[in-house]
């Protein structure tokens, strides 16, 4: 009889500087949108856990905010949440964009890891946008940087070869329990995940206008005698212009905002939703501690 296989588990990183695709491939291998995506820099805040689940494996992925030059407090809180799941995992997984070449922001990264002893992988994504050729100069440019322990390339967007990367993470990972129930996706309250979504379209559908002074409180989530949950939301921004902008002509844009998240959210939940959001100025929250802690990003947790 042959003899039954250990169950593995263990936490990866994933790291890279801002918009190399990193909440792309987490919500690729979980199979549901978790974490934000958006092709703005540094949408990602927080070190969202994503939880992938096999009869096998059951493999816990940080995502980390991207790794950039801080600019004020929220600034350092991001890059230092990001360089301390270095230490705190089984595998790192370094990604790049292979479409653009190695910048400061690589090499920064790349000085990090080499006071790192957990296995790292270099992670090339986007390799739908170059040709098969291109790939082996860069492999070569990477690994005359740092000793990578794995390297593979992969498209988050298409699914390309995200089957191998796995596999590899798992031959890492040693035997251990199953940390969470099979059918979570992920570690953080639902409250976090729905603001998250909705602060997303904020970004999406204001693009420039608006930058990262953006922030959303859900306030409540309650269900109503007619099965539908309540949402009260409260987008917060640094200025009263901002506010214009978010609210949109006769309150045009609030209402696409609120549209495109309730569709998500209720992707999410399961439930019919009814959304409600308000938009609220606090000048220079960024840099304030206590606006910074009210608003989800409390340092003290890591």
């Amino acid at each position: 009889m042959a003899e039954e296989q250990a169950y593995k588990s263990g936490f990866v990183s994933l790291i890279g500087r801002p918009n190399v695709g990193k909440s792309t491939l987490l919500n690729r291998v979980i199979g549901q949108k978790i974490a934000i995506m958006s092709d703005k820099a540094q949408t990602t805040r927080n070190k969202i856990q994503g939880i992938y689940t096999t009869e096998e494996e059951q493999i816990i992925f940080i995502d980390t905010p991207g790794i950039h030059k801080p600019k004020h407090r929220l600034g350092d809180f991001m890059v230092e949440s990001a360089l301390s799941t270095f230490h705190e995992v089984d595998v790192v997984l370094f990604l790049v964009n292979v479409a653009e070449k190695r910048g400061p922001g690589d090499n920064f990264i790349i000085e990090k890891l080499k006071n790192v002893s957990t296995p790292v992988f270099l992670v090339l994504n986007k390799i739908d946008q170059v040709h098969p050729d291109e790939l082996l100069p860069i492999i070569e440019d990477y690994n005359a940087q740092y000793e990578f322990d794995e390297i593979i390339p992969i498209s988050a967007t298409e699914g390309n070869n995200v089957d191998r990367l796995l596999s590899t993470v798992t031959s890492y990972l040693e035997e251990g329990p199953q940390y969470y129930p099979e059918d979570q996706v992920a570690d953080h309250p639902e409250y976090f995940i729905v603001s998250e979504l909705i602060r997303e379209k904020v970004l999406q559908l204001t693009r420039e206008e608006v930058p990262h002074s953006v922030a959303v409180v859900v306030e409540r989530m309650v269900r109503d005698e007619y099965d539908k949950v309540k949402v009260d939301a409260t987008i917060i921004v640094e200025r009263k212009s901002q506010k214009g902008i978010i609210i949109g002509k006769g309150g045009s844009m609030l209402k696409k905002i609120g549209t495109l998240a309730r569709k998500d959210i209720e992707a999410l939940l399961g439930d019919r939703i009814f959304l409600e959001t308000w938009v609220k100025v606090q000048g220079d929250w960024r840099d304030k501690q206590t606006y910074l802690q009210d608003y989800g990003y409390n340092n003290e947790e890591y």
